[in-house]
């Protein structure tokens, strides 16, 4: 029987989208990406990346979970109302970082600020109810039993009155008719897309300045990631939220955000405008599948 003389060549698909024409072990990717580090970055750059006003800082902040350090002397810079994505190979300590941020692991040394407002060790719940901000979890973090409208309300269990969290739920179906449609369904029967739509909506029922997105595009067809970025960009550029995301799809990331580290053994290793890094080469190769 006849093969096509394709039929035996390697090929893979690359960290975010797009074939490559060679096979790229995690272990490669890795090693590959911690060549990228040098001689590590600046602070000052960090700081021009935020237009030297940051809003949110972290500086030589070492953390992690129980006796595991994942993050040693990390550094970030992010002013209000830019966007901020971060990449990098499995491991590297993407996620740490947000939970650093929303206090959920052990913070050794180094510290975590908002407008020069110490917040390192400051519960979840005053870093959301005090300095705005809001965590959006990957998917699957809806409760399916419970109602549109009941789900938006657990968003809002900080807030002293039944009253203020009903009023909160109505500002959300105003702005999304989508959700108000469906407010009386359970979220069992919402489509993937309106389940990331819901997320995000409660966690703006408390009205943070600060939204910390965790795999906005994880499980989503095409054209549900389309919307959670189009309704992402409109929170940013119509109502000034200041974004930092974990994004696996590298390129729809990049292409999004003001803004790109790249983390490799939770050090960063490059930083700089989006754009810039959708250029890069090496981060091409490495990163974005080509």
């Amino acid at each position: 029987m006849a093969t096509h003389p394709e039929s035996n060549e390697k090929r893979s698909f690359g960290y975010g989208l797009g074939k490559v024409d060679s096979v790229i072990s995690v272990e490669d990717v890795a090693r590959q990406a911690s060549e990228l580090a040098g001689a590590g970055v600046d602070t000052q750059q960090l700081l021009e990346l935020a237009k030297g006003e940051p809003r949110l800082s972290i500086e030589k902040l070492v953390a992690g979970y129980g006796k595991m350090e994942i993050l040693h002397s990390f550094d970030l810079h992010i002013a209000n109302g830019q966007s901020l994505c971060l990449i990098g190979p499995n491991g590297a300590g993407k996620s740490t970082i947000l939970h650093s941020i929303y206090g959920l692991t052990d913070i050794r040394s180094g510290s975590i600020t908002i407008d020069s407002l110490d917040i390192t060790r400051m519960s979840t719940n005053r870093k959301l109810g005090e300095a705005g901000i809001a965590y959006i979890l990957q998917d699957n973090s809806v409760f399916p039993d419970m109602t549109v409208e009941e789900n938006l309300w657990m968003g809002s269990y900080l807030m002293p009155k039944t009253d203020d969290a009903k009023e909160a739920a109505e500002r959300i179906f105003e702005k999304y008719p989508r959700l108000a449609a469906r407010r009386g369904q359970t979220a069992s029967v919402l489509s993937g897309g309106e389940r990331r739509l819901l997320e995000i909506s409660r966690a703006l029922v408390m009205e943070p300045r600060i939204l910390l997105v965790d795999e906005p595009s994880i499980g989503l067809e095409p054209r549900f990631i389309d919307m959670v970025f189009e309704i992402l960009d409109d929170l940013q550029h119509t109502e000034g939220k200041t974004i930092i995301m974990v994004e696996q799809n590298a390129k729809k990331g990049l292409e999004f955000s003001d803004i790109g580290y790249v983390l490799v053994s939770g050090e960063l290793a490059m930083a700089g405008p989006g754009s810039e890094l959708l250029e890069d080469p090496e981060v091409g190769k490495l990163f974005l599948g080509g």
